[in-house]
């Protein structure tokens, strides 16, 4: 195995999940809001690394002191949001490319298009990616039902991610249904609402690595255990998050197993299509829904998904021979080596 280059690295997480040192103290609860950022500064300072802890909340300049003041190798960054706002991630990304500051996970234009799901559903369509058809319901606009959806219809927010929203009201059967989980998704999350034809079948997971050379990780599969023999089998946020529920019904994540013929390949080739289409780089993971027959469609896309040690991302790495200190080391080499507009200007 190769010598790991020891490094500076300043790891950016929102305020709120700084780790602590230890886990000694904590519940297993308190431990899962920040396990990810934990389980990646331990493994980093395991593999010999000079690693800083940044909070960020709704303000650059303590991170902006830090680079200028420390000079980190690579930012590590898991920030998902700024002041709030989930699309905002993309404009510290920015900022760090104009700090001409190397950073691990996505670039600014690749968060910008996967983020907006409207503007990424958009995208798809115009290269022919196979996605649910699909309406947008702004706020502030009078209520209509296009012809071209077809009940039964599923009702997300347009912008925020993890699931938020998402319950077993989001998949609606009727128009009445529909006007009521729209005006939710109105006033209580406060977003526009995207509306998609609901594709009952397989939930799959692709994990991507790369920048211009990609690699696919093996297909991974969300299993909904005994579950969907009562309601339907969708990623809620109880279903992602809520570990009491997931014991209840015996809800996991595993590698996909008994895939028709052909559906790995094309699963590998939808991937890097999206990947490429959304100028994603980095790594990500592609979410798709795959019917009885086989036919796939992409549901969305994910750029700097979780990557905790016992997350899908990183247990599908695992299935591809890729441990779980390699795979940082990974992702960090692909920071360094992406190639952002500053690198193309002498310093």
């Amino acid at each position: 195995m190769a010598t790991v280059k020891k490094q500076r690295i300043l790891v950016v997480v929102h305020q709120s999940l700084v780790p602590p040192d230890t886990l000694q103290g904590y519940s297993e609860k308190q431990i899962d809001e920040w396990r990810t950022e934990y389980e990646v500064v331990a493994a980093l300072k395991e593999s010999g690394h000079s690693v800083q802890t940044l909070g960020v909340l709704d303000s650059l300049t303590e991170l902006r002191t830090a680079l200028v003041d420390n000079k980190p190798d690579l930012v590590f960054n898991l920030l998902e949001e700024f002041n709030g706002i989930v699309t905002y991630d993309q404009h510290v990304v920015a900022f760090l490319e104009l700090m001409r500051q190397p950073y691990t996970g996505c670039n600014p234009r690749g968060l910008l298009l996967s983020r907006d799901k409207v503007l990424c559903k958009q995208l798809l369509a115009f290269h022919r990616i196979p996605s649910p058809q699909f309406a947008v319901f702004r706020r502030g606009q009078r209520f209509h039902l296009p012809r071209r959806l077809r009940l039964p219809l599923f009702v997300k927010s347009a912008t925020e991610d993890a699931s938020l929203g998402i319950a077993q009201a989001s998949v609606v059967d009727d128009a009445q249904k529909l006007r009521e989980r729209v005006q939710f998704m109105h006033e209580q999350i406060g977003s526009d609402a995207l509306v998609e034809e609901y594709i009952e079948g397989r939930e799959l997971y692709v994990g991507m690595l790369g920048n211009e050379r990609l690699t696919a990780l093996p297909a991974w599969e969300m299993q909904f255990g005994s579950m969907s023999e009562s309601v339907r089998g969708i990623a809620t946020r109880k279903v992602k998050w809520d570990r009491a529920y997931q014991k209840k019904y015996g809800i996991t994540t595993a590698g996909a197993g008994e895939l028709p013929p052909g559906v790995e390949v094309q699963l590998d080739r939808l991937a890097r299509r999206i990947y490429r289409a959304l100028h994603l780089s980095g790594y990500a993971r592609i979410d798709f829904r795959m019917r009885a027959d086989g036919s796939l469609f992409v549901l969305e896309a994910n750029p700097n998904p979780n990557i905790a040690r016992e997350e899908d991302f990183a247990a599908s790495a695992r299935a591809a021979g890729i441990d779980y200190k390699p795979l940082l080391e990974r992702i960090m080499r692909l920071g360094r080596n992406y190639r952002a507009e500053w690198r193309t200007f002498n310093v």
